[in-house]
């Protein structure tokens, strides 16, 4: 089962869902954390680290003695990640998205390629989850490529779980493309249910199933029960806004280990995603 939890905003529960989620799974599971801006699924589960590895891309390098500044690779690139004015081409690695394209069209294979640092990640065990964690370096700007390299270490044969970016950008698509199932945590509010309208419309755009958790119950109105009920979208579980949520999570405990009674809420919601694996149901 390919799990990811979104959700169009930050702040609703997202990683609380997560973690608490892969705690109650019986069977080996690969938890990644594909919010490289911001990861924190280590704060819940404490897990000794087993490896880390760097993460690089490739960006163009230019060979002077062979560049006559025709300019093709400036005319290519639709990212103006190199420039060329009648000049040696300037590189921009921020804007570069290591397509290889600028090599391609070089008249004089004036360009070649190096590697460039954008991240690391993070391995750690903690019983029967293995945590993938990464975490992009300072000033880097784009996420996607670390994101990618982070689901790229998932291991046939175990069940993972994808802690998604909040929002609906691309580092969102980059996380929750090739996924079973989408859970979308939001909060009974008017921004909550502005912020998964889009969520919604996302999913539907790339053509993955999904389901709606609403956290922190009782702190607005009814307005995403009623989009749920008008759309036919199933609402997967409901937490209240119960103060000793706040406070586990706020020590960095986890809501399954601090207040038992609420083992069961993730355990349900595990059997209703469990039958989307490999898209058996439609």
């Amino acid at each position: 089962m390919k799990l990811a939890v979104a959700s169009g905003k930050g702040g609703t529960g997202k990683t609380t869902i997560a973690v608490n989620l892969a705690k109650v799974v019986k069977s080996r599971l690969r938890l990644l954390d594909c919010d490289v801006e911001a990861p924190n699924d280590h704060l819940f589960l404490n897990g000794s680290i087993q490896n880390e590895e760097i993460v690089n891309v490739l960006i163009p390098v230019v060979d002077e003695s062979l560049c006559d500044a025709c300019g093709e690779c400036s005319q290519f690139c639709e990212f103006n990640a190199i420039v060329s004015l009648k000049t040696t081409p300037l590189i921009f690695p921020e804007l570069c998205h290591s397509c290889g394209g600028c090599m391609e069209v070089c008249p004089h294979r004036a360009i070649t390629e190096e590697p460039h640092r954008i991240g690391v990640i993070q391995i750690s065990e903690k019983d029967n989850i293995t945590l993938t964690q990464g975490r992009i370096d300072i000033g880097v700007a784009m996420a996607p490529p670390m994101i990618r390299a982070v689901k790229a270490r998932m291991q046939n044969g175990n069940h993972c779980i994808i802690d998604a970016p909040p929002g609906t950008s691309c580092p969102v698509i980059a996380a929750i493309s090739g996924v079973d199932y989408v859970a979308m945590v939001t909060e009974p509010t008017p921004f909550g249910l502005h912020d998964l309208k889009l969520a919604i419309d996302m999913a539907r755009e790339i053509n993955i199933p999904f389901g709606v958790i609403i956290n922190r119950v009782g702190i607005g109105d009814n307005r995403v029960h009623s989009l749920c009920e008008q759309e036919g979208i199933p609402i997967l579980m409901e937490l209240p806004d119960d103060r000793r949520i706040a406070e586990a999570y706020s020590r960095g405990d986890l809501i399954v280990e601090a207040l038992p009674e609420y083992r069961r809420y993730f355990e349900e919601l595990w059997k209703k995603v469990l039958p989307y694996e490999n898209n058996k149901v439609n």
